[in-house]
Formats: structure tokens, sequence, C-alpha cells
């Protein structure tokens, strides 16, 4: 056994496996060894699931022996979030709300992963009813940044960003409505994939906004994040290769989301433009207006996940009082004047919006921006004043939410400095461009 097998990617452990070089069950008791010894654990992982895990390793050990692999990263270890069904196991969502509810299925992105052969080590923490992206909660449990143990982790998959930064799991599964992927893996040095909505099931996962959902990976690598996304949609488990950076073309809005950054965010940033010119990208600084009429739709008609998120939690909210947190609770109580028509009306000028945005990356490519406009804040400062965490809150899903108002799929990967991650974003449906361009990215500007 080999505590190295824990800093390594997914996709690596996957190919030691297959080549007979590690046994899963090896694999499965030196993470849940890790697991178990680690002090923070408990701020972590939700719940750990051994049983399942090694009767998992077990049945992925007797496959490889026999040639009979279910596909690349059979008996690879990896983490959930905790608002995933798994049959016979809590899901709590990070919420007293939800205390203590069994699953009696599997959620539909749990299924397909296990029918792949990875094996599941427990259900991590995460904000409440994944409402905050800023991954701190008073309620559950508050996991620690894995660069800087005092600081925000992000959120809303919070233990998922920090168990796979932390070795405490090959990579986890997350779920983005604002930014609930990319956020916590830019803050913990990651790679993030925020798919496109509808690109993989949302059945079994603890709804927020029916509207933006989405299912998504947090990993070591863009591979990584390739192969799990594959596996959970369905889709045959490859990965494009690395692009050719040479002449690729990227669009840098000019328009709200450089705005208000962070000094150290927007270092990292232009750092990572001239790295990315150096290997010979073509850059196309301009401004991109209908990202600011985006954000005026979700102000003078909806932003779609407060209402929707009321209308889902308003009464069982209600029923249930001084429950929440006040934070998050005041933020679903922000959706209570809602209505239907309104939203129709929103999700109909997004959509235009949207269109406008895809022809503008049609010409220049994707789009580059910072993750987050934020480093993550310190906890202690968070929950000393509700205005500041509302602020920081609303700060660090800026730039994220836009891919999620305008039906877009994005991709976080580290730059060279700590905590600031670098994001590409492209139009529905693209995710295959965007992992090709990642992973060429990846490797020149972490």
């Amino acid at each position: 056994m080999s505590d190295e097998w824990r800093s390594m990617s997914a996709a690596g452990l996957g190919r030691a496996i297959g080549a007979g070089e590690i046994d899963p069950r090896d694999l499965a008791e030196v993470f849940l060894g890790a697991i178990a010894a680690h002090p923070d654990t408990d701020r972590i992982y939700a719940r750990t699931t051994p049983e399942r895990a090694r009767a998992g390793a077990d049945a992925a050990a007797a496959r490889a022996r026999s040639g009979a692999r279910l596909g690349p990263l059979d008996g690879v270890p990896i983490g959930w979030k905790d608002n995933y069904d798994i049959e016979g196991e809590v899901t709590e969502a990070g919420s007293m709300l939800l205390k203590g509810k069994v699953a009696s299925r599997d959620a539909a992105a749990f299924a397909a992963a296990t029918e792949c052969g990875l094996v599941c080590l427990g259900k991590t923490h995460m904000s409440e009813l994944a409402f905050s992206g800023l991954g701190v909660n008073p309620i559950t449990a508050t996991p620690p940044n894995a660069f800087e143990p005092d600081r925000a982790p992000g959120g809303s998959s919070s233990g998922a960003a920090v168990s796979t930064a932390l070795g405490l799991a090959a990579a986890g599964i997350g779920s983005d409505t604002g930014g609930s992927v990319r956020i916590p893996a830019g803050w913990n040095g990651l790679a993030g994939l925020k798919t496109t909505a509808g690109a993989i099931s949302c059945e079994g996962v603890v709804p927020l906004s029916t509207t933006h959902d989405t299912v998504g990976p947090l990993a070591r690598t863009v591979e990584d994040c390739g192969l799990l996304y594959a596996i959970m949609a369905g889709l045959p488990p490859e990965v494009p290769a690395p692009a050719d950076l040479n002449g690729a073309r990227f669009l840098i809005p000019e328009t709200v989301v450089l705005e208000g950054c962070d000094p150290q965010v927007a270092a990292a940033f232009e750092a990572a433009l001239e790295t990315l010119a150096e290997a010979g990208a073509r850059l196309t600084r301009a401004p991109v207006p209908e990202f600011a009429e985006a954000i005026d739709v979700a102000a003078r008609l909806s932003p779609i996940v407060t209402t929707e998120g009321w209308r889902r939690w308003g009464e069982t909210i209600e029923a249930n009082p001084g429950v929440m947190y006040p934070l998050i609770e005041r933020r679903f109580r922000a959706g209570m004047g809602g209505s239907v028509a309104t939203d129709r009306e929103a999700l109909a000028e997004y959509a235009r919006l949207s269109q406008a945005v895809q022809g503008r990356m049609a010409g220049d490519g994707p789009m580059l921006m910072p993750t987050s406009p934020c480093l993550p804040p310190k906890v202690a400062d968070l929950l000393a004043d509700d205005d500041y965490f509302s602020e920081r809150n609303l700060l660090a899903l800026r730039n994220t939410r836009l891919g999620n108002l305008l039906t877009l799929c994005a991709l976080t990967v580290p730059s060279a400095t700590p905590m600031a991650g670098l994001m590409l974003v492209a139009g529905p449906g693209r995710e295959g461009k965007l992992l090709a361009l990642g992973r060429a990215v990846e490797g020149v500007v972490g």
C-alpha cells in the first residue's frame, strides 16, 4: 500500500489498476485509513460508507483479475456530495430540515457511476440545501480550506472539493446551480466542470432550482473531470486529447467579470493570459454587454434560483422555524414574491442573451475569466458580520452564476496562484471543446 496513491489522478489510478499495479482493495483501504486518521474528517465527510466501499473494491478487484473491468475508473474511490441519494444511506443536504432522511433508491448519476465500477467512500459536507457559494455551514459543518484552513472552502460542494484536495478521495461529485462546483474547485486548487443543464440527470439529487441545477465533478485534473462527466452522462468513457494552444482563440470579456477583483486574483488572471499568449493563443479583449444585461434581468425580473428554491422549500421552512441558518433562510425568503409568469419572462430574456453570447464566442472562441473575483474570506470574519457574509457570497458567485443564467458550460482549472482559479466558458453542449482546451491550458498555466 502507498500513500502516494492519494495524490494520483483518478485516471492514473484507473490505469494502474488496469495494469495490475494497484489492487482496488488495497486502494480503498488507503483512502479509508486516511479518512479515519484525518483530524478534520468530521468536518469534511458527513458520513463514510466503509462497508459499501470494501464491497465495491472487492468486486472491482475480481473484475480486474478476470480482465472484465467496467471502464477506465473501475475500482477508483470517490466521494459524493450529501445531496445525492444513495439507497439505504442518509441524505441531509447540509440541513437539519432533512435530518435522518434515508434514500429509497440511488440517484441516477450515482447509479451510472456504480455501473462503471466507481467505489463510494461516503457523503461529503455541503452548504445548506446548496444555497451558498462560500461553503460555510454553521448548522452541520464547514470543511477547512485545503490551502488555508481558516478560510472558507467554497460552496456549495465544499466537502467534495476539500476531500479531493487533501487526498481523502480520488475525486468528488458535486452539483452546480450558480457556481457550486467551480468555486470550491477554484479555491482548493482543483479542476471542476459545470455541465450543460440536462447533460447529466439530476434525478435523485436534492433540488434547489429545477431550471439551473447541474451535476458536475471536482478532480485533480481535467482528464478526470472528462471521464467522470462521460460516465455520469452515459457517454463513452473517453476524453478529448489536449488541444493545440498555438492559434487557439479565446475571448476575454471586459464587462462585469473583471470588475472589483481582489488584486491577487487580477494578477493571477493576467499572468495566466500572458502564459497562454506565449504558448501561441490568440486573445481578444472585448465588451460582452449581455453579462450586464443578465445581471439586470436577475435584479429586475427574477434570478430564478430564489423563486424556484422558495417554491420547493418554502412550506418546509415555514413548518420548521429556527432550524435553518438565518442567512440561508433569508436567501430563500427573497423568493417569496416571485411569480411563474415573471420567471418565464426572465427565462426568455436569458435565452435571448445566451444566443447573443454564443454568437460572440463563435467568432472569438470560448471565454476566459477569473473563476471567482475574490479569494476565500476567513470563516471567522464571515460568521462575525452578516452583511459581510452576504456581500462576499454574492461576489464569490458573480462570475460563475452567469454560466447558469445563460445555460452555458464552464470549466475551472488551477492557476499558478493558490485559490485563484481560471475559468473557461463555452456554449451549451460544448463540453468536449472545453475539455480539450482545458487539458492544454492546465498544462501551461497551473
